[in-house]
Formats: C-alpha cells, sequence, structure tokens
C-alpha cells in the first residue's frame, strides 16, 4: 500500500490485482484459523484449504508461517509520511505523525489483526524473533527517509543507532499494548515510546 491518493495511482493491472486479493485471502484465513484454534494448532495446510489455494501457494507469497502473521502493508504509508513533513519540522514530530498516520489506517482498516499480531508478538517466540528479523527492512526505510530530511548517510552509525532505538522501542510497546489486554491507546503509548527517546527517563518516581 502506498500513500497516493486514490485520483491520482496508477490503476493495477489484472495480474496484481490477482496477487493482492490471494495474499489478502491467506492473511484473513491465517487470522480466522488462529482466533479459532491457536496459532500452533494452525497449518499451512490448513490456511490453504480455508484460502482455496494451495500450499505452494501459500509458501510463494509468506515464505514462513510467521511472516503471514507479521505482514502488513503499513511501512510505506510511514515513510511516505516521513518524505512528506515540512523540512523544518523535529525528528521527534516527524515520527509522531509518521507513526500515526499509520497506525490510524491499520486500526481502522483491520483492527483484530493489529491486536492480533500484538498479541502473537508477546505469546509466540517464533513470532517475536521473525519479527525482530524483520525489522532489517523497516530500519533501512527508516534510515533512507530520515537521511533525506537530515543529509546524514543512511549508513552512518548515527542513524543506524537512531533507528534500532525507534524499532525497539515500537515493539515494546506492541509486546506492552497486548500484555496489558489492548487497554491503551497504542498510539498514546507511541507518543510515550518516543518522548522516552527524546527526553530520556522520567524523573521522580511513578
Amino acid at each position: 500500500m502506498t500513500d497516493v491518493p486514490p485520483a491520482t495511482r496508477p490503476p493495477l493491472g489484472l495480474r496484481e490485482r490477482k496477487k493482492i486479493k490471494t495474499r489478502r485471502a491467506i492473511r484473513a484465513a491465517t487470522y480466522a484459523l488462529i482466533e479459532e484454534q491457536g496459532y500452533d494448532a494452525t497449518t499451512v495446510e490448513q490456511i490453504a484449504d480455508r484460502a482455496e489455494v494451495s500450499p505452494s501457494t501459500v509458501f510463494r507469497y509468506f515464505p514462513t508461517k510467521e511472516d503471514i502473521v507479521i505482514t502488513d502493508e503499513w511501512d510505506p504509508v510511514m515513510t511516505a509520511q516521513l518524505r512528506a513533513r515540512p523540512e523544518d519540522e523535529s525528528w521527534a514530530d516527524v515520527l509522531r505523525h509518521a507513526l500515526r498516520t499509520a497506525l490510524d489506517r491499520s486500526l481502522a482498516e483491520e483492527p483484530e489483526a493489529t491486536r492480533l499480531r500484538a498479541r502473537l508478538g508477546a505469546e509466540v517466540p517464533a513470532v517475536r524473533a521473525r519479527m525482530a528479523e524483520s525489522m532489517a527492512t523497516t530500519g533501512r526505510l527508516l534510515r533512507e527517509g530520515l537521511a533525506e530530511r537530515s543529509g546524514l548517510d543512511p549508513d552512518s552509525l548515527e542513524l543506524r543507532v537512531f533507528a534500532r532505538s525507534v524499532l525497539g522501542g515500537l515493539m515494546e510497546v506492541s509486546r506492552y499494548w497486548a500484555e496489558t489486554g489492548h487497554r491503551d491507546d497504542i498510539r498514546e503509548l507511541v507518543d510515550r515510546a518516543l518522548d522516552v527517546l527524546e527526553h530520556g527517563l522520567p524523573t521522580g518516581k511513578p
């Protein structure tokens, strides 16, 4: 998914539309089966049967079962927002806006899947490990977006450390959100995490 208005977005061809439909069917089948019977009991064969595709098709779109769970469409939204913000805006405000935009869309378009991903990341070690691995791609996109704004090399140590700190904070936000039963607004939790990165730990006892 890209942050391009529908009126200006080039129309997708039939083959691309079919790919998107198949990916969504596989993801929807996976989420439904996990809700019904749990993560460990859900097999790729069951997912394929529910999505009305072959197991080989599932693996063609998603290398592992964990990839089906963690895949979302919000990295392009975040990076487009990073590039669109005013040049004089602080990095913290830029990130707040970009992450809030992506989360707003995620919660509006797939609220249950968003909560399920967070819960499985907190409860299932294999999902949590794959999430950590996939952060390399998100981190690269984040560094490239911030490099354009700052003039720094996206592979510089400074941007590597900064991006890793942001992504580590977001993983902890997701885990905290799930462990506390999604009772808080995750967008407010993200704001709190960015406050820590911007200002350091709060002083005094909570």
